[in-house]
């Protein structure tokens, strides 16, 4: 489970970077926020599009668990550490990965590179009314950002007949550059995986709450709170009812034994060589 290594990413991703830190059954790309929003820059000059995954100690944990979903993170041309445990797990391993890039950033870093490309976004998720604000927000931030659509997908729609193509079908109408796809892990995945065969050129990002958290809806923690890996504790006490079960019951366990595990690896790596 804590098992460090190094692996090739997908053969198919848009820009050549270091082989991926393995953390858990999750490749993360050593990469800083401003090396993916170069990334996009010069993968939308060249034609070709890709999907970001930003990885969390969740995510991780459920990639981990379910082979099918470590199968869906690592068809992503990019993965990026969005969590500080797991940060430090691929550190402990010996791997150089240089910070967490979070979904709440790459939203306003993203949309400044897409206004400087002259590039459309599209933001998908939130309640109704939600991603207008985002977008107000996001354009008023970045002039010349232009926002191709929003969507507030209806609860539970990949359980109904015909929600996701209703989804596809508004995104493909809108033809955006990049598309911010905030429904949580694996459901986002899943919808960027049916919108790719038909927008190939456009990049998709998997952002989880970022488009609420750029609608104002609920705030960041304090930059130094984030630094120290103590995120997670703000957000619990902003949402105690939604996250406690899932923070305190499913992913700090997992996260110390992700620890514990990368120290063990390395510790047995080193007594081997």
């Amino acid at each position: 489970m804590g098992h460090s290594s190094f692996e090739n990413g997908p053969k198919n991703r848009a820009i050549p970077v270091a082989p991926r830190a393995r953390v858990g059954a999750v490749g993360i790309d050593a990469i800083t926020e401003p090396e993916v929003a170069e990334h996009l820059a010069r993968a939308w000059r060249d034609g070709r599009g890709g999907m970001i995954v930003t990885a969390n100690v969740d995510i991780v944990r459920a990639a981990t668990r379910a082979p099918e979903l470590a199968g869906l993170v690592a068809g992503a041309e990019l993965v990026v550490a969005d969590g500080m445990p797991v940060v430090w797990a691929a550190r402990i391993g010996g791997l150089r990965v240089p910070d967490r890039v979070t979904g709440a950033s790459l939203i306003y870093t993203l949309s400044e590179v897409a206004a400087r490309e002259g590039r459309s976004v599209f933001l998908l998720g939130g309640e109704p009314g939600v991603a207008e604000t985002a977008g107000e927000v996001l354009t008023q931030r970045y002039p010349g950002l232009r926002v191709a659509g929003v969507y507030a997908p209806p609860f539970g729609f990949e359980r109904l007949a015909g929600g996701m193509g209703e989804i596809v079908e508004k995104v493909r109408a809108a033809g955006p550059d990049l598309v911010f796809v905030g429904l949580g892990f694996p459901k986002q995945e899943h919808v960027i995986t049916a919108l790719r065969p038909e927008l190939p050129r456009a990049w998709y990002l998997g952002c989880g709450a970022a488009i609420p958290m750029a609608a104002g809806q609920f705030r960041r923690a304090p930059d130094g709170m984030q630094r120290v890996g103590g995120e997670w504790l703000f957000r619990l006490a902003l949402e105690p009812r939604r996250l406690v079960r899932r923070y305190l019951r499913d992913d700090l366990p997992f996260a110390l034994r992700l620890l514990a595990g990368a120290a063990w690896h390395r510790l047995a790596t080193g007594r081997r060589s």
